[in-house]
């Protein structure tokens, strides 16, 4: 029967491959790219809206300690309340425009008694290694506005730490009020707080993300029609073999073999004999 090649060890892999490759693209990276336009999306909306929107008092965005999620993140707030230096840790290994640089994250205690964390904005290494000089936060209360962002993850899990390399200062891998909060003992909120502009305490203000779609949309796209072209090519490889002539399917007339030397003088010399024969008859 023709039906038998689908049996065939190597049919069943290739079937086994090409429709766990299909699978995947329509169940996981199809979606995921989907998802990650939908954060695009929503982060584009989220920025847009805190170019207009007046800065908002924190407890209202994020009432009861809540931690920044994807619709609140990039709200601009206001703050109130004195810097805590002495608490000061550094973010490296970062880069601002293309270039290295360093954050600089200093909690805030507000008027109300929550502790938060401020990310100040960057300086440039000193000499390419260390920590440049800045400038000290102001002293006293303050009023800032800030944009609300949520807390980076390290994925080895690093804490905070000083040593020589460090000029004693404390040092992260992550903006995040977690490891800050494990390094000082101090209780931050959630979340972290971007300082724009003009801001009182602000360094180098850090540039705002650009408004753009991205390419995952497209590559959503991609990953859907690599799907298809693959099951395509599996259902027209199956019709082409269920005809006569398949490769597979054991229809195919057999390729003569190809004689040797030998053979082929041996027949010159039978048909030489034949005509000799002739001749002489």
């Amino acid at each position: 029967m023709r039906w038998k090649f689908l049996l065939r060890p190597g049919w069943l892999a290739l079937t086994l491959v090409v429709f766990v490759f299909a699978t995947a693209c329509y169940t996981l990276l199809a979606p995921w790219q989907f998802h990650r336009d939908d954060e695009r999306q929503a982060r584009n909306a989220a920025l847009t809206e805190s170019f207009t929107a007046p800065p908002r008092p924190l407890d209202r965005v994020l009432p009861a300690g809540q931690a920044p999620g994807q619709r609140t993140e990039w709200t601009r707030v206001e703050l109130r309340g004195t810097y805590l230096p002495e608490h000061e840790v550094i973010a490296r290994l970062r880069t601002v425009q293309g270039e290295p640089a360093f954050e600089v994250l200093t909690p805030l205690r507000t008027t109300d008694g929550q502790l938060v964390l401020v990310d100040r904005g960057y300086v440039r290494p000193d000499d390419h290694t260390r920590v440049p000089p800045y400038a000290a936060p102001p002293e006293g209360q303050v009023r800032v506005e800030a944009r609300v962002r949520q807390d980076e993850v390290d994925p080895q899990g690093r804490p905070a730490f000083a040593n020589a390399s460090t000029q004693g200062r404390l040092h992260s891998y992550v903006v995040s009020s977690s490891v800050v909060g494990a390094a000082t003992g101090l209780d931050l909120r959630p979340g972290y707080f971007q300082l724009a502009e003009g801001q009182p305490g602000v360094l180098g203000a850090l540039p705002l993300p650009k408004l753009d779609a991205g390419p995952y949309f497209s590559y959503a796209l991609q990953w859907i029609a690599f799907g298809s072209m693959t099951l395509f090519a599996w259902l027209y490889f199956t019709i082409r073999e269920l005809k006569p002539g398949g490769v597979l399917s054991g229809d195919r007339p057999k390729p003569e073999r190809r004689k040797s030397v030998a053979e082929i003088l041996a027949e010159d010399e039978r048909r030489e004999a034949g005509l000799d024969g002739a001749r002489r008859g």
